[in-house]
């Protein structure tokens, strides 16, 4: 049986997406909407009770989250996106966390309220409010960048870099956040340019 993967390429699946297409892996994708009428229905929630998605099953292995199903694939199908040693596994499982807790909700948080909420809805407050709580972080990644040569684990792209790039994704409607961070930039771009990226997108209509 192949692996299934479950949710809409407009949602955190696309992260899945991305990380299958540069596997290669065969799959099937199950398309599952959020809510009553998708990731809420009774056989959907008996394999994730979260009611959320994604979420794959895999040799009857079920894993929800994410950034822990890419970490899964990473190292159940090894290749240069996965960890080479023990080393290696805890600093991309390090960064997947860090990018979990310390990007992704605020660039949420900007995201929504500059260009997902119903305009009423919008606070420009708290887009100044996240935009300020990412300048720590992002020169963080600014830094670690620089020092392992664009990368963040090995000197290559790897599930790390993906898992980050795919939290950061979230600042696409804030420049500013950027602004003064080209290592970032330049590293965002090269790894959103890349053809399993682009694969996956096109299921998006991007």
């Amino acid at each position: 049986m192949p692996l299934k993967l479950f949710g809409t390429a407009r949602s955190r699946a696309i992260r899945n997406l991305w990380m299958l297409h540069e596997l290669g892996v065969p799959f099937e994708h199950v398309e599952v909407a959020l809510g009553a009428e998708g990731s809420r229905k009774p056989e959907y929630l008996a394999l994730n009770p979260n009611g959320r998605v994604p979420f794959i099953q895999d040799d009857g292995v079920v894993i929800w989250e994410s950034l822990a199903i890419n970490l899964y694939l990473a190292k159940k199908h090894g290749g240069p996106l996965a960890p080479a040693d023990v080393t290696e596994d805890g600093l991309m499982t390090m960064w997947t966390l860090w990018a979990a807790t310390e990007v992704e909700p605020m660039a949420a948080q900007a995201m929504y309220n500059t260009a997902l909420y119903p305009p009423e809805q919008r606070d420009p407050k708290l887009v100044a409010q996240a935009l300020a709580a990412l300048e720590a972080p992002l020169a963080v990644l600014e830094g670690a960048l620089a020092k392992g040569g664009g990368h963040l684990v090995g000197g290559r792209f790897t599930v790390a870099d993906l898992n980050v790039i795919a939290c950061v994704f979230y600042t696409r409607f804030t420049p500013a956040a950027l602004a003064d961070k080209p290592g970032v930039r330049a590293w965002y771009a090269a790894g959103m340019a890349r053809a399993g990226n682009r694969s996956a997108f096109a299921l998006r209509g991007e």
